[in-house]
Formats: structure tokens, C-alpha cells, sequence
């Protein structure tokens, strides 16, 4: 019997965090790398991977207009 709980998924791939924002790849590059500032990320190794918490801060720190 595994008594282990399921684990939160800390960290995700380009293509999941695109998707997660609505975009397409190519533009969250973009929103990465030539955005000041841009959208965090996290290297291991060769692979760039995204916290799903500094997506969600970042969506935060965007909002714009209404009552904040």
C-alpha cells in the first residue's frame, strides 16, 4: 500500500505553461525572454521549465484597470 499523497506539480514545460496562458509558444518565449520584466523561469540543465506559482504571481503583477 503506497501511503504517499499525490504531489503538487511545481514545475512546468513551455508547452503546458503556453497553455496555462492562453498563448502560443513562440509568444511565451517572447514574454520571457525580450519582455522587461519578464516571465521567470527556471533552467535545469538545457531545459527551461516554469513554477506555476511565478506564472500565478506574474499573472498578478499584470492586472491592470478596475478595482485592483
Amino acid at each position: 500500500m503506497n501511503d504517499r499523497q499525490p504531489t503538487k506539480q511545481l514545475l512546468v514545460d513551455p508547452r503546458e505553461a503556453a497553455k496555462m496562458l492562453a498563448v502560443s509558444p513562440r509568444k511565451l518565449w517572447g514574454m520571457t525572454f525580450e519582455e522587461t520584466p519578464g516571465l521567470p523561469y527556471v533552467r535545469c540543465g538545457r531545459l527551461v521549465r516554469y513554477s506555476i506559482v511565478d506564472i500565478e504571481r506574474w499573472i498578478a503583477s499584470q492586472r491592470q484597470g478596475g478595482n485592483q
